[in-house]
């Protein structure tokens, strides 16, 4: 018989976010990222079930970076009795603690909101896991160097290597045997504000590559002239600038993009607030692996003091008293929790309002409803209308758009025996799909959630 390599596709396929591909090999098993599904409900309920494998056979967790929806399910799996090892590099690791702690604390609070203020069916609401628990998980975290080969078992080896997108994030190539398999990860942009470019791989036998962006490219926005227009808007309104941020890598590059053009005499010293307790610690990340990101330290600490740092709840609501036009940066980046959610309770009903959306906005969040011109939102149980302006910069995006991801791909020096593609809605899915079978006559797959692929080695 043949050997052979089983793929379980747990996560991230078919949809954006939940990443969870399972590689079964006769030496070991391992989980290449370990996320939470975001966005719409019945995907969000999946992260109650149980994993259909046996966890406890799972020998590592490998980590392409440290965002929730790559992250957020290793306590989960830890319950479900995994006791090796995970690994990533040392910035993964620190975000990936920054946001496993700072997860468990709002699950913990919405869950006691929820039985107090009773506007959930569950009786009592649980959290999803606890700050004990993700305490429990970082335990287990073993930092890797990029660029090297590490043994897993006699004939496994893996590979990070730089990917842009946020700071610390890789893709990662396991050698099986001498088969290649490449996970993309989230590939970055190219000409970002903070990163280099991204590395590309130069093999792949088995090829796993995000596709988030894969039926568009972005628009070629100018940024700064955007943000410029609404800061003078917002002035002239005597209104607030609401810009929901995801804390990693959004966050920081909009305090940078501000700080340039006010230093640039091209907007008014306008009061900007950074209400993001996990943005505040990505930022010390950014201080510790200075090696991983293109700010100069000069560059770093001017930033940091053009700003507002608030620091607590009880400031969150001093800022929002505080009725001088302003600019509050908040998490979430999809709107999906978070402080932002406070501000836009109180705020979203005026016209003076602004709301700037500067990300992705996955299917079945309060940012794709705004994005989409919702009337009224969600928030806390109750529906306020929407009276604000929203905006939204694609360009800002962290994710290689599709002109992107093809020159990743420029450098494989071979042709792939299968293409799978993952991370994507259906539209672009199917896209990319149809631009690698046309443009590079590769066999392309789309896997769906649960799928499971045998590969011969």
């Amino acid at each position: 018989m043949e050997p052979t390599i089983k793929i379980n596709f747990l996560g991230g396929a078919g949809t954006v976010t939940g990443s969870k591909f399972l590689i079964e090999t006769s030496e070991c098993h391992i989980l290449v990222d370990c996320g939470m599904f975001q966005g719409l409900k019945e995907l969000r309920e999946l992260n109650w079930v149980d994993l259909p494998v046996d966890v406890s056979r799972i020998h590592a967790v490998v980590l392409t970076h440290g965002h929730l929806d790559h992250v957020g399910y290793l306590p989960r799996l830890l319950k479900q009795g995994f006791k090796g090892k995970i690994y990533g590099t040392a910035p993964t690791l620190a975000i990936a603690q920054i946001i496993l702690l700072d997860s468990a604390k709002i699950h913990e609070e919405e869950a006691k909101k929820a039985n107090k203020e009773k506007y959930t069916k569950h009786n009592p609401a649980l959290p999803f896991y606890t700050i004990i628990e993700a305490e429990t998980v970082i335990t287990h975290f073993e930092v890797v160097q990029p660029d090297k080969w590490l043994p897993l078992s006699e004939h496994v080896l893996v590979r990070f290597q730089y990917n842009g997108h946020i700071i610390g994030s890789t893709f990662i190539e396991i050698d099986i045997n001498g088969k290649r398999l490449v996970f993309s990860g989230d590939v970055g942009r190219n000409n970002d504000y903070l990163l280099d470019n991204p590395k590309k791989p130069k093999w792949a036998d088995y090829l796993f590559i995000e596709s988030t962006y894969g039926n568009k490219n972005h628009p070629e926005q100018d940024v700064e002239t955007v943000l410029t227009e609404l800061i003078k808007q917002t002035i002239h309104k005597k209104g607030n600038l609401i810009i929901p941020s995801f804390a990693v890598e959004r966050l920081q590059t909009l305090m940078y993009v501000l700080w340039k053009l006010y230093k640039a005499h091209k907007i008014a010293n306008i009061p900007i607030f950074i209400d993001s307790p996990m943005g505040n610690n990505v930022l010390d990340v950014f201080k510790r692996f200075p090696n991983w990101h293109k700010l100069s330290s000069s560059e770093y600490h001017a930033m940091c003091q053009h700003v507002n740092i608030v620091s607590s709840y009880r400031e969150t609501w001093e800022t929002i008293d505080n009725h001088r036009p302003k600019v509050v940066i908040a998490g979430s980046g999809m709107v999906t929790g978070g402080r932002v959610l406070t501000y836009l309770q109180q705020l979203i009903d005026q016209a003076s309002t602004t709301v700037l959306l500067v990300g992705y906005q996955a299917e079945g969040t309060r940012g794709r409803q705004l994005l989409d011109g919702a009337h009224e939102i969600k928030l806390f149980g109750k529906y306020y209308p929407i009276k604000a302006k929203i905006h939204h910069i694609e360009s800002l995006s962290a994710h290689a758009d599709q002109k992107e991801l093809l020159e990743w791909l420029e450098n494989i020096k071979n042709v792939p025996e299968q293409v799978y593609l993952i991370h994507g809605e259906a539209s672009a899915l199917n896209a990319f799909r149809v631009k690698l079978e046309t443009t590079k006559k590769w066999h392309v797959k789309v896997p769906k959630l649960s799928d499971k692929e045998t590969l011969i080695i």
